[in-house]
């Protein structure tokens, strides 16, 4: 199974969150999973990689060129795909992927995560999204969601597009017992009346 892992860069936040990519990483490595990320070495996202690699695991990294100037890539990946910008990356991240797991994370890790959402509320993507809810980081975005569906700018339907978990051992359980995602769901993409 290729997942595409969402994180953040950020060293500064609580060591809580390291901890959780790290035990995420070791976990996809030893279910035989291979991780694609955004190839940084620092934060979340180097905490995730050193998890895998150090469990044996392979880690595919996606950066863009400008990062590369600025030496923000993995030095122990194998596999780093240098790509041309931010868009770019993105796509490569989600294509191909099986499932996509987003840690917490800034406005970029967002971005990701809600591309990846809004591409499957339009029958594009299909596959599992799991939000590892590490801290109780995304119960306000969860009840963001609810209040989007509750205004009436989603349908009650798209709840159903990502699952949430507590813990990094919930994770894989959650990929596996994710529901099909039906190319008919762009039949209820607009809100109905």
């Amino acid at each position: 199974m290729r997942v595409c892992v969402y994180c953040a860069s950020s060293e500064q936040c609580d060591r809580v969150y390291h901890d959780a990519a790290s035990a995420l990483g070791r976990a996809l490595a030893e279910a035989g999973c291979t991780i694609v990320y955004g190839g940084g070495a620092t934060g979340l996202m180097g905490a995730l990689a050193n998890g895998a690699l150090e469990a044996g695991g392979e880690v595919i990294g996606i950066i863009p060129r400008f990062m590369i100037e600025v030496e923000w890539q993995h030095p122990g990946l194998a596999n780093l795909e240098v790509v041309e910008d931010m868009r770019e990356r993105k796509h490569r991240l989600l294509t191909d992927s099986d499932a996509v797991i987003a840690l917490p994370g800034g406005s970029g890790t967002l971005e990701e995560l809600f591309e990846a959402l809004t591409l499957k509320r339009l029958a594009l993507y299909f596959n599992p999204i799991v939000l590892l809810n590490t801290n109780g980081f995304y119960t306000p975005l969860q009840r963001f969601m609810e209040q989007v569906v509750a205004q009436r700018f989603m349908n009650r339907e798209h709840l159903a597009m990502w699952s949430m978990v507590e813990r990094v051992g919930d994770v894989l359980p959650a990929i596996r017992s994710a529901p099909a995602w039906s190319a008919d769901a762009r039949r209820y993409a607009a809100v109905r009346g």
